[in-house]
């Protein structure tokens, strides 16, 4: 039941998140696209009360109580990156604005990709302090294993994330140097 859970809330993420930008730009109604997007938060709040329910109830601690944990985590840390990036395309779609697109060189490339890594940071924290609530919940070591696992692997892909973060603050790709011709990124006149 949970995993379909998992699942029920990443599809209606998306759907909260298409329907919010369609009633935000398309349909011009921005305070109806504004709430639709804030419910999205509940979604995580459903699946958490589940989980905990689940727990209660006597449930055998498992994978899928981990995943649950981590797939909250993971909407707290980078949920709002994610709606924002998608928001700035809709708005470029839309409006005409300009497309959004991270830094591509240099230290603002780095600074970026830190930004990103805390998000991920940020995760792991989350999805910790949820797997130990229900380590300290179930009160059984004996039968916690699979969530203490779970913490390893969200405290792993975070250190993972922070070396590939690191990379580009140590090997910054450097801007391609401007053709014959070119100004601070100008075109010269007739091409």
């Amino acid at each position: 039941m949970i995993v379909t859970l998992i699942v029920v809330c990443e599809v209606g993420f998306w759907v909260l998140l298409a329907a919010g930008l369609a009633a935000r730009y398309p349909l011009r109604m921005p305070r109806l696209g504004i709430a639709l997007l804030l419910c999205e938060p509940l979604l995580e709040v459903v699946l958490l009360v589940v989980t905990a329910v689940d727990l209660r109830n006597g449930a055998e601690p498992s994978w899928k109580h981990g995943l649950a944990a981590l797939y909250i985590g993971y909407t707290v840390g980078h949920g709002h990156r994610t709606v924002k990036w998608l928001d700035g395309h809709a708005a470029h779609r839309f409006e005409g604005t300009p497309v959004p697109s991270p830094p591509r060189h240099g230290r603002a490339r780095a600074v970026h990709e830190a930004k990103v890594w805390l998000g991920t940071v940020v995760a792991a924290a989350v999805a910790s302090g949820l797997l130990l609530l229900a380590m300290w919940y179930v009160d059984d070591p004996g039968r916690t294993s699979s969530l203490e696992a779970w913490m390893h692997t969200a405290w792993r892909t975070a250190g993972l994330h922070g070396l590939i973060a690191l990379s580009y603050a140590l090997f910054p790709k450097r801007a391609p140097a401007p053709a014959p011709g070119e100004r601070d990124g100008e075109r010269p006149a007739g091409v």
